[in-house]
């Protein structure tokens, strides 16, 4: 029976020492698979990775164009603002001129009626009135007069403190 135990024992230790080594094998073969399937996975992560960072570049280089298509639009709009505040100073002092111009022809108009009710020259007063428009009208429209009316009123952007 020693022999039958002995047998026995050593298939058993056979047997062992199959599965040990199949268990062995299998191990191998699940961490073998378990490095390639982590690999592929870092592979694709670094993808991604790379995936984003350039998304992220090309966001940026959009973000600068865009803003210095801004900064151009800002200076452009700056500069015509700073024409129309000059353009408008001179239309100021131009309408201060003409307005003073206008304050002087309606005194000499004033004078002129208030003078007495013939204006003066012995006619009614309705004459004197008339005779006054055309002087007048007469005298700005004059080709003498013209020479004035051409020029530019020159103003500065100071003049005019509000």
């Amino acid at each position: 029976m020693a022999s039958a135990s002995g047998n026995s024992s050593g298939s058993t230790r056979l047997q062992n020492s199959g599965s040990e080594e199949d268990l062995q094998v299998l191990m191998d073969l699940r961490k073998r698979k378990r490095m390639q399937s982590n690999r592929e996975s870092a592979r694709r992560s670094r993808m991604r990775k790379q995936q984003h960072l350039d998304e992220l570049m090309a966001q940026v280089a959009q973000l600068r164009k865009d803003n210095a298509q801004i900064l151009s639009n800002i200076n452009v709009t700056s500069q015509l603002y700073t024409n129309v505040d000059a353009e408008n100073s001179v239309l100021r002092a131009q309408m201060a001129e003409l307005t003073q111009r206008l304050q002087s022809l309606e005194e000499i108009a004033n004078f002129i009626n208030t003078g007495g009710s013939n204006g003066g020259f012995g006619e009614t007063e309705e004459e004197a009135f008339q005779i006054q428009t055309n002087v007048a009208a007469d005298s700005f429209m004059s080709p003498m007069n013209f020479q004035y009316v051409n020029q530019p009123i020159m103003a500065a952007a100071d003049i005019f403190h509000y």
